[in-house]
């Protein structure tokens, strides 16, 4: 009976160190307790300007319309470069090729003719002597029309070179108020009455005071 007794306790006791509350144990990491801190508090005025800086309105992005027109006028397109408006350079620089091209190309046509005209007149042979029915009236028509080609073509070219600095100064004017709902440029449909087409494809320009 004592023995039976005794392994009764033995194994009672086994099930009490065996259900161990875990709230008991003890975790023995090792923290350091003794480093000090690097980084120092800000001050009460960076902390205050830095709540300044995150409340302050968004700054717009203004450009000199004087400098952008006088860069136009300095190198066409570079006005436009100055007001971040990159896609319209190729067209200035197109614009204004295509017309200095066509210019010197009815300059050289006009010089031919004009030196024909000048050797027909004076009886002296020329580029188009041997063309039969070539007489001093055509060399003068055919460089009168050259002449006059070329002088279109300067003229559109100056027209393109005035636009190119025109459309910088209104561009860099007009920047901060690209964003305002009261003035807006939109393609629309135009309704025209008295025309045989009633409709036609426009732009809007509307501008609410």
């Amino acid at each position: 009976m004592k023995k039976l007794t005794l392994i009764f306790l033995l194994l009672f006791s086994l099930n009490s160190f065996a259900q161990v509350n875990r709230n008991d144990t003890i975790r023995v990491e090792n923290y350091p307790t003794d480093s000090i801190s690097t980084k120092k508090p800000k001050a009460e005025m960076e902390v205050l300007t830095d709540i300044k800086e995150a409340n302050a309105p968004v700054k717009a992005m203004k450009f000199n319309p004087t400098k952008a027109g006088l860069y136009s006028a300095v190198l066409p397109g570079l006005g436009q470069y100055y007001n971040k408006k990159y896609w319209k350079i190729p067209i200035v620089w197109g614009g204004i090729g295509t017309g200095i091209g066509i210019t010197l190309y009815n300059q050289k046509q006009y010089t031919r003719y004009r030196n024909a005209f000048i050797a027909q007149l004076n009886g002296q042979p020329h580029e188009f002597s041997e063309i039969p029915g070539i007489t001093a009236e055509a060399l003068g028509r055919t460089q009168d029309r050259a002449q006059r080609q070329r002088d279109y073509a300067i003229a559109v070219t100056a027209l393109v070179y005035v636009l190119n600095i025109v459309d910088a100064v209104v561009d860099a004017h007009l920047y901060e108020g690209r964003k305002d709902p009261d003035l807006a440029l939109k393609p629309t449909v135009i309704f025209d009455e008295f025309s045989q087409q009633n409709s036609k494809a426009g732009l809007s320009l509307s501008y609410n005071f």
